[in-house]
């Protein structure tokens, strides 16, 4: 009894965990599924999912430079296509995102919606050559904004019907 007990809470915080890791889901999926379906108490389904979507956000954040450079080294397309978009990104936008660059991504990763989120929030830190340690601070401050959001909402609304409509 007491080892059933132990695997179906382990298989329930994994659900969660790895719900707030993928890509689409993220906050917006896993603390729903947490508090809503499978009846977590708030604080082991907001800890689970802050973990498990800032984990994404660092590996994209550390891991997109060198392969980058890596895929500019070995292809000519790739090279143009980096120098393109680095170019282009960082002239358009530059001036207006370094204004609010650290308040725009917090706040970018903080609004729940689709495609907005840590792991978009990471990608766009490496477009705009963002500081690691500062791109993962904002995109932190981030994750905590939209789990506040989403955990209001649910709790406030329900998690059936903030699954439906959000």
């Amino acid at each position: 009894m007491v080892f059933e007990n132990l695997t179906e809470n382990i298989s329930r915080y994994f659900a969660v965990f790895f719900t707030a890791m993928t890509p689409v889901g993220e906050l917006r999926a896993s603390i729903p599924l947490g508090l809503g379906a499978l009846k977590l108490d708030i604080y082991s389904t907001l800890i689970l999912s802050i973990i498990g979507n800032i984990i994404p956000a660092i590996v994209i954040v550390y891991a997109l430079e060198p392969i980058s450079k890596f895929l500019m080294k070995k292809s000519k397309l790739m090279d143009r296509f980096f120098t393109w978009l680095f170019n282009r990104t960082r002239r358009k936008y530059y001036k207006k995102f370094e204004k609010y660059s650290g308040f725009a991504l917090a706040t970018f990763v903080g609004i729940p919606l689709p495609v907005t989120g840590a792991w978009t929030g990471a990608i766009i830190a490496f477009v705009f050559g963002i500081p690691q340690k500062k791109a993962l601070l904002d995109i932190f401050l981030g994750i905590l904004i939209a789990a506040s959001i989403v955990t209001v909402i649910v709790k406030t609304v329900g998690y059936v019907k903030f699954i439906t409509v959000g």
